[in-house]
């Protein structure tokens, strides 16, 4: 919910008669959070948004825990993962726990219905590929690099243009942008490292006045339901408020250096009940004249470290690829490998571009990801 929005036909008042140009009324909807005392909109339809013809369950979603739950630290090279198939039935589980579920997905079509998460909102970075979001709120462009924030509960088709690479990042509480990056207004203050400017919100709003059976997948409680509504469910008109899907790109990023190392939270893009996601860019160093750029080893306690590798160089590791993941769990001390802080020293920048996802609670490897895992990686500490 960056700011307030609006698109469309709407009433000069919010609960008044609002006719269609026959006479009879548009059908008012509420959306929003947290019990009518969070971020809401109001949406006008044509028809009905409650009339469901049918129920039924899809499929169970079976997150299988890995059973190695050896404690060490652990890469996945994703590049590895089948390509293709459907955004929302084919994602594959990665790591999770009771704040957050991370998944990768790689479609290249969009899907013959339309999904609604009932269970989280969704943070989508599209690490490569294009296409358009389409919601009942409208259209949002989106191309690599964007991270798409899609409330709980907003009925949506992901279109594709072409091979889509996509990693999902489920959260169980409201995704918001850092609360010490905003003033008790809602604004952006002038340190934060990125403003109302680079975020692009719906900008079309077709409105479908068909009819017929058309499904929408429904998830809640790791189940997915299918409802047929006998409507087109982008049937609407106008609507406005602070409640709605919007992008932001990485690169619009501008990225906080200090002549000395600055430490994870000032890369901080995002924050959600129970973890926090990070952004990673190309940035100058640490210009100190003794200045060691790499990171120094630290223990993250009460945190499970994940990074995404969006380009396949970043300053601390090697033997990482695009579209590796890592994960470094609490409980053990980790740092760059051998040679990576010799080889900062003297460096002036880096080209990196990653995303990271600390949770504060232990996370799950999901039985699936051990197919792309390198094995030899907790041992790529070792002096050679």
């Amino acid at each position: 919910m960056p700011f307030y929005h609006r698109l469309g036909d709407i009433p000069k008042k919010r609960h008044v008669a609002f006719r269609k140009p026959d006479g009879g009324l548009y059908y008012e909807h509420l959306m929003g959070n947290m019990g009518f005392t969070g971020p809401s909109s109001l949406l006008y339809h044509l028809r009905l948004p409650t009339a469901v013809k049918s129920q039924s369950l899809f499929q169970g979603l079976q997150w299988e825990v890995d059973s190695d739950t050896t404690l060490r630290n652990r890469h996945f090279r994703l590049d590895g993962l089948k390509a293709g198939g459907s955004f929302t039935l084919n994602r594959v589980p990665l790591l999770f726990n009771s704040d957050v579920a991370i998944s990768m997905a790689r479609p290249d079509k969009a899907d013959d219905f339309f999904y609604r998460n009932g269970q989280g909102d969704e943070i989508l970075y599209v690490s490569d590929g294009e296409g358009v979001l389409e919601s009942i709120m409208g259209d949002l462009s989106y191309s690599s690099g964007d991270y798409i924030v899609i409330p709980r509960g907003i009925t949506y088709r992901l279109k594709p243009a072409g091979a889509n690479r996509i990693l999902v990042i489920e959260s169980a509480g409201f995704v918001e942008t850092p609360k010490r990056y905003r003033n008790d207004y809602g604004q952006h203050l002038e340190h934060s490292p990125y403003c109302e400017r680079d975020f692009r919100v719906p900008e079309a709003l077709p409105v479908h006045d068909e009819v017929g059976d058309f499904r929408i997948v429904v998830k809640r409680e790791n189940r997915l339901y299918e409802h047929v509504i006998g409507h087109h469910p982008f049937d609407v008109v106008g609507w406005d408020g602070h409640y709605y899907p919007w992008a932001t790109n990485i690169e619009d990023f501008e990225p906080i250096v200090g002549r000395l190392h600055q430490p994870p939270p000032v890369h901080q893009h995002f924050q959600a009940p129970g973890f926090v996601v990070c952004s990673f860019v190309p940035r100058l160093y640490d210009f100190h004249p003794e200045a060691v750029p790499a990171p120094y080893n630290h223990s993250n306690v009460m945190t499970d470290e994940v990074i995404y590798y969006a380009h396949d160089k970043f300053m601390s590791r090697k033997g990482i690829e695009y579209a590796s993941l890592t994960l470094h769990p609490d409980g053990m001390p980790h740092g760059p490998q051998p040679g990576r802080i010799e080889a900062s020293i003297g460096k002036d920048r880096t080209e990196e571009l990653a995303v990271m996802i600390d949770t504060f609670k232990p996370l799950r490897v999901a039985k699936g990801a051990q197919d792309v895992e390198d094995v030899a990686y907790p041992q790529s500490w070792l002096e050679e």
